[in-house]
């Protein structure tokens, strides 16, 4: 069986996880972070990634906080390596 998931992330979430991990594990300042963000991330996101959400058999509303919907797909893919 083949499903496309899209997390939906919110964008605030998103850009709050770029900016830590750049300026902690890349040592970018913050600066540069949100220019990249806001001229290249943000429009290529929009433009590419986004109209790609049609195409998903689940949607996952919250991304990484939703635990439950998580769980549910967990436990499917569990389900499906056991067969």
């Amino acid at each position: 069986m083949h499903a496309t998931v899209f997390m939906d992330t919110p964008l605030d979430i998103c850009l709050l996880r770029r900016v830590k991990r750049d300026v902690e594990e890349r040592g970018r300042t913050m600066e540069s972070v949100l220019k990249q963000y806001q001229q290249t991330v943000r429009p290529m996101f929009m433009q590419f990634i986004e109209p790609s959400k049609q195409y998903a058999d689940i949607i996952v509303p919250r991304g990484g906080k939703n635990r439950i919907a998580i769980d549910v797909l967990k436990a499917h893919i569990a389900k499906l390596l056991k067969a």
